[in-house]
């Protein structure tokens, strides 16, 4: 269920009752209530007596945390709405929890000009249902070639610089980016691919790839630009944030970036914490089986090694990775429907982000508030100075803060049904998968911008 429109604010009080308040910014875990007032959280206490005219939700035996925000998704628009629209890609994060979205910039034309930011922004204040930030290029047309207007972007605000996608494969090009956007505050974003390794490759090079006779794309690829781009963060002093780590290396090197004091951070997708490589032969982490070469586990960088996902676990637990992103990636049916070579790249990953990630807590893997945290907290600190200019949710349930609310059951199943996807794109490996762990209403400034039906929302007339 989805509200018509986001303007259709009600001035009344949300009062949600009687669920596990958990703000691992605060570090609150308890049972309790949360009052929303006018889009702001109001009052987290225990007992807050019913208003007249005001709105309850009861979450007994639910989850109440902040509104997870995505680093890291693709909503298409402008240029691709075939895949997707800011419309239907904000309503798929409703459903997946996320009350912010950053979407990144490789759309067509490209977010390289306060334009098309402007686009973006007047397009997701009619359409959307969730804050949508954008991120700008690095370079014009994400080509590599010329630096954007840092500083008209950062203006028209943007809350990161990323040319996702593509690697800024010029050395000296990235050092300037980075001494640029220090005047701004605001992060560099990175994709780490060396080109020249992983060119041709569909999947992660190594035994299985041999088996399956598919072309390989090595871990190195990967660490090779993450230890330039850490050493050019050294160099700079700049903020750099690593997009989807993968590999074992990778978190090594950001490991000892972080030891050593660097302004260094990272995200790593839920399908490279849950599925390995073995994905592509038919096999899945913890999802039971599917079937070989479906292109639907086709994702770059490349799904990796059970041990790269076991030191990727690891990351997250300790803090050496910072926040959970999805790298949704929505693509046609015709994009996927073809030979394993010729397909394109990417998950789409919105809606089964939190039933994903609840698999590692009901393993033991990971605890809930760690999940929480990397989910709400962890990435509002990535993005922290552009939060500071425009709306988004602040990862935090601290009284003053926009009402932005996660309402989750972790015990509910669920089988995912790609054609029950909000999102236009289909493409998921978890077809026909079991979940536990289900989103039951997403609260945006204190408007019910997703709610399940089982979820009752009654009028107080004490």
């Amino acid at each position: 269920m989805y509200p018509q429109t986001k303007d259709n604010v009600m001035s009344t009080a949300l009062v949600i009752v009687g669920g596990r308040i958990l703000d691992p910014a605060q570090r609150l875990d308890f049972t309790g209530d949360l009052l929303i007032v006018q889009g702001k959280i109001a009052e987290v206490s225990t007992g807050i007596p019913p208003r007249r005219g005001s709105r309850r939700l009861k979450a007994n035996g639910l989850v109440v945390c902040p509104g997870f925000i995505d680093l890291h998704c693709h909503l298409r628009d402008p240029g691709f709405e075939d895949k997707e629209t800011i419309a239907s890609g904000t309503r798929a994060a409703a459903q997946g929890g996320f009350t912010t979205v950053c979407c990144m910039p490789n759309t067509e034309p490209p977010i390289d000009s306060q334009a098309t930011v402007d686009y973006v922004k007047q397009k997701a204040h009619a359409e959307g249902i969730v804050h949508v930030l954008p991120i700008g290029c690095i370079t014009k047309g994400r080509k590599g070639m010329e630096l954007v207007d840092m500083a008209e972007l950062a203006s028209a605000g943007v809350v990161a610089y990323s040319d996702d996608g593509q690697p800024v494969l010029n050395s000296r090009l990235m050092r300037y980016a980075l001494e640029y956007s220090c005047a701004f505050g605001l992060p560099v974003i990175d994709h780490c691919e060396d080109t020249a390794l992983t060119e041709g490759g569909v999947m992660n090079e190594g035994e299985v790839a041999l088996r399956l006779g598919l072309p390989g794309m090595p871990a190195a690829a990967e660490e090779i630009m993450v230890a330039r781009d850490i050493a050019l963060a050294r160099l700079t002093g700049a903020r750099l944030h690593i997009a989807h780590v993968s590999t074992e290396g990778s978190v090594e090197l950001i490991h000892r970036a972080k030891e050593s004091g660097l302004p260094v951070t990272a995200e790593v997708t839920p399908h490279h914490l849950t599925l390995s490589q073995e994905a592509v032969m038919g096999k899945q982490v913890g999802f039971g089986s599917a079937r070989a070469y479906d292109t639907n586990t086709k994702v770059n960088p490349p799904l990796r090694s059970r041990r790269d996902i076991e030191a990727l676990i690891q990351a997250l637990r300790e803090g050496v990775i910072d926040a959970v992103a999805t790298d949704h990636a929505p693509h046609t049916v015709l994009d996927k429907l073809c030979e394993y070579k010729a397909a394109a790249f990417g998950i789409s990953g919105l809606e089964t982000a939190l039933g994903s990630l609840m698999s590692l807590v009901h393993r033991g893997e990971l605890d809930l508030t760690t999940i929480i945290c990397r989910l709400t907290a962890g990435p509002a600190r990535v993005i922290e100075t552009g939060l500071r200019h425009q709306p988004g949710s602040q990862g935090s349930l601290k009284v003053g803060l926009p009402g932005d609310v996660t309402i989750f059951d972790p015990e509910r199943e669920w089988m995912v049904d790609p054609e029950t996807l909000a999102s236009k794109g289909k493409n998921t490996p978890l077809a026909g998968c079991l979940l536990r762990g289900r989103v039951m209403a997403t609260i945006v400034g204190g408007q019910v911008a997703y709610k399940d039906d089982s979820i009752m929302l009654e009028e107080s007339n004490e």
